[in-house]
Order: structure tokens, then C-alpha cells, then sequence
């Protein structure tokens, strides 16, 4: 059952709505942005994760997802205390589960509800749905893919990895690595890369799709597109716009 806490913040020119879960034992939440620009029909959706460490608020300020796509609804989702794979082993800090089943899937289950609540109260888009995230949030990211695959129409991780691309369904990927990433390292990230390539049939010879992007075409309509950058772990200024561009141009066939 879905508890809502509804609580406007002031954010410059536009206000989230701060959403309230119970989901099993643990109260979640998230910072909703509703379409800032009226538009006909339904919205696309946009879900963001934070890495690990961070929280919904400095999603909301790094991505700024709503800012570049305000006829969306866009939604900064908030993790809790999670070990990590490669900092924080005692869990202090936020973050969202690594693989199937961690934490009883308390994180995949948070989405669940979140998407409920988005169906229930909003006029959404089922065939525009997507995920971005950085870091351990670009993981979760990777793992919605891989086991709620069917929902989304694209998504966009950054910094990350995942060993369950291949259970996945093959979908539109816009990946982001840095090529001096001390933490999340650029040869772990290739082979995930590589693993999302071979899963979309994409070409092995990548075009330019954007400023220091190419594009890895697919005869199945699952391009995989990377953005590779000379930085270290950190998410790119140039990210909100690529991911939005990228999200505009994949829609999902939804059967009715």
C-alpha cells in the first residue's frame, strides 16, 4: 500500500512535489517534477538515481533532467544506507542494491511503487519511459534494465557496470564513461559496453552522433550510443542534454 506525503519545496522557478512510500519496513521517497510546460496528450517519464553517497535534492541540481525536458515528469528517486562494492563496505552512506535480490529487492520494489503511483496520478506515456543514473545509481540503472526491462523505452547510465546486460532485453543504451575514472575503472566500463553492443546487434564501427558521441547502429531499432569523456568519475555538464536528446529519439511500442 502506497502512503503519500505531498510537501511543495521551493526550487527556483520550479517546485517538486516530495512523495512519501512505505515499502515494506523502510520509508522512501522522492522528489517528483511535474511537467513545467503544458502539452497535449501524455508525458514521457524520466527517473534519475543518484550515485552512492549522494541523494535526490543533488540529483536534481547535477542532472537537472526537468530543466532540459520540462514537458516531462521527472523523478529523483532517494536511496538509503547500502554497502557499496567499492567504498562505504559497513553501508552509511546512500545508495541503491548491486544485483537480484540484495536487500530483499527493496530498491527494484521502490520503483515498482513509484511507477504505480506515476500511473495512478499522473497522465504518463508507457511508450516513453526511461532511466539515467551515475555511478552506483548508473548500475541501478543498468539492473532496472535487466529486470524491468518491459517498462522502459531507453536508458542512459553513466560510470557504471553491470554483469546482467545479458539477461536483458535488447533496448536503446546511452552510455557515458570517463576515460580516467579512478574508481568505476574505463576498462570495466568497456566491457559492459561491449556486452550492450553485442546484446543490441549493433555495427562494429560507431558514426558521430552528437559532439564526442558515436552512435552503434542496430537493424533491431537498439542503437547503442557511447559518450566518452578524458575526466575521471564525475558526471559530465554535457550529460543532461545528451541523455534528454537521446531519450527524444527512442519511443517504445506499447501493445494495447
Amino acid at each position: 500500500m502506497v502512503s503519500l506525503w505531498l510537501v511543495w519545496l521551493l526550487s527556483g522557478e520550479v517546485q517538486p512535489m516530495r512523495v512519501e512510500w512505505k515499502v515494506g519496513e523502510l520509508t522512501r521517497e522522492a522528489l517528483i517534477y511535474k511537467p513545467a510546460e503544458a502539452s497535449e496528450g501524455k508525458s514521457p517519464v524520466v527517473f534519475g538515481f543518484h550515485g552512492h553517497g549522494g541523494n535526490a535534492q543533488q540529483a536534481a541540481k547535477s542532472f537537472h533532467l526537468h530543466q532540459e525536458w520540462p514537458q516531462a515528469v521527472v523523478v529523483y528517486m532517494q536511496g538509503v544506507p547500502t554497502p557499496g562494492k567499492l567504498t562505504d563496505p559497513e553501508g552509511k552512506r546512500n545508495g541503491w542494491q548491486h544485483g537480484p535480490g540484495e536487500q530483499d529487492d527493496r530498491d527494484l520494489k521502490f520503483f515498482d511503487a513509484v511507477l504505480a503511483t506515476l500511473r495512478e496520478k499522473h497522465q504518463i506515456d508507457e511508450s516513453r519511459i526511461y532511466a539515467t543514473g551515475h555511478s552506483n545509481g548508473g548500475g541501478f540503472t543498468y539492473l532496472l534494465w535487466a529486470q524491468r526491462g518491459d517498462v522502459f523505452a531507453a536508458v542512459a547510465p553513466s560510470a557504471a557496470v553491470s554483469r546482467f546486460v545479458v539477461s536483458a532485453k535488447a533496448k536503446p543504451v546511452l552510455h557515458l564513461a570517463g576515460e580516467n575514472d579512478a574508481l568505476v575503472k574505463y576498462d570495466w566500463q568497456t566491457r559492459s559496453m561491449e556486452a550492450v553492443k553485442a546484446l543490441n546487434g549493433c555495427t562494429k564501427e560507431g558514426k558521430e552522433w552528437a559532439k564526442g558521441c558515436l552512435i552503434y547502429e542496430s537493424k533491431t531499432g537498439t542503437p547503442f550510443v557511447s559518450f566518452i569523456h578524458s575526466g575521471g568519475h564525475r558526471y559530465p555538464s554535457e550529460a543532461p542534454g545528451l541523455i534528454v536528446k537521446f531519450f527524444k529519439e527512442h519511443e517504445k511500442k506499447v501493445t494495447k
